[in-house]
């Protein structure tokens, strides 16, 4: 049972105040901009609007000035602003084949069609503080390319499935469900788990990625490709009879090769894991991927191995980072009568405890 704080709005409006406040930080310090957070903060822009289920970069830098860079509270407040938005229609399944990349590896093939690309990455930086970033106002140099031609660069997987040496993927004969308008339940076909990744806290996908290389699972995959760019979002319009582009966003892509021995329905091949979230997040790309092909174990007849990332109801029901901290969180609500009443008890079991004890000692 909660009880509520009564009297307490003169404390909670103190403690708002003081919160701005800190939020601010030292008056003569310079302000953050929404700009300067979007620009200069991208990659945790991007994982606010990935987890938080909404492409905006300007309100996902608000978010995280107002959370004083806590991002789990960016990502709650963007989902709460996101319920409040009316929902026009659905768009096309974005074409990442005709993705203008800003970076694109393959870890299985070294010469392909377009090239490797390395784009902005920290792959090659060495981890050292580099104290020139501290000399504010210095002039970043240009890269020499921009993005490549998306047509000089096919899908690596299609390779293999060129040679009937990948599992094909099957298109569904139904739309999916929405995670966002509609609750998780179980059992989750592959798209509801795959949408629940992509809003799962990266940390925990990461983690449940990593447990399944380390044998937990039996997932040690290739990157077949990974790729980041800028996609162009369609849209039907029912009044025109096509569909038109409503805008672009960045997305990172990743597809993973991963050898199977085959079962008695499918013959040996590679299959695939899939990850596609908003912004450059390479990390959450690939640890999706990972996790969604141990996750798929029972549709393709591999045995289960009882490993976590093996358990669709474990890893989905934990990995929303909302949840969590809300489930979290809320043991710091007042609970005076459960405290009082588990008080109680104790104190009459230490007493019947002690009690117990004279009369042995007695006897």
């Amino acid at each position: 049972m909660y009880v509520a704080v009564k009297g307490g709005e003169r404390a909670i409006d103190n403690a708002h105040a003081w919160l701005a406040e800190e939020r601010r930080g030292a008056p003569d310090v310079a302000e953050l901009s929404i700009a300067q957070i979007r620009e200069q903060l991208a990659l945790a822009v991007n994982r606010v609007m990935a987890e938080g289920s909404l492409y905006d970069p300007d309100l996902a830098a608000l978010a995280i000035k107002q959370a004083r860079g806590d991002m789990i509270e960016a990502i709650f407040l963007i989902r709460a602003y996101r319920t409040t938005l009316p929902r026009f229609g659905a768009s096309d399944p974005v074409e990442t084949g005709a993705m203008a990349c800003d970076r694109r590896i393959s870890a299985t093939y070294k010469d392909l069609p377009g090239g490797q690309v390395l784009g902005p990455t920290f792959d090659y930086t060495h981890r050292l503080l580099d104290f020139a970033l501290a000399a504010e106002g210095g002039e970043v140099p240009a890269p020499a390319t921009g993005a490549a031609d998306a047509e000089d660069m096919p899908h690596v997987t299609g390779f293999l499935a060129g040679e009937g040496l990948i599992q094909g993927e099957a298109e569904g004969a139904e739309t999916p469900r929405d995670l966002t308008r509609e609750p998780l339940d179980f059992p989750a076909d592959r798209p509801l788990r795959l949408q629940a990744l992509a809003r799962g806290d990266e940390g925990f996908v990461l983690s449940m990625a990593y447990s399944t290389q380390r044998g937990y699972g039996r997932n040690h995959p290739f990157v077949g490709e990974l790729r980041v760019g800028i996609v162009e979002v369609e849209m039907e319009i029912p009044e025109l009879g096509f569909a038109i582009g409503i805008g672009e966003m960045q997305v990172t892509e990743c597809e993973t090769v991963n050898q199977f021995l085959g079962s008695k329905s499918e013959p040996p091949q590679f299959t695939r894991g899939y990850g596609l979230v908003f912004g450059h997040s390479e990390r959450k790309a690939i640890s999706m991927a990972l996790v969604d092909r141990a996750l798929r174990w029972e549709e393709l007849g591999e045995d289960d191995s009882g490993a976590p990332a093996q358990d669709s109801e474990f890893v989905l029901s934990h990995a929303d980072n909302v949840q969590a901290t809300g489930f979290l969180e809320h043991i710091k609500l007042p609970h005076y009568v459960d405290f009082q009443s588990e008080l109680e008890l104790i104190r009459r079991i230490r007493a019947e405890a002690i009690a117990a004890g004279a009369r042995e000692a007695a006897e």
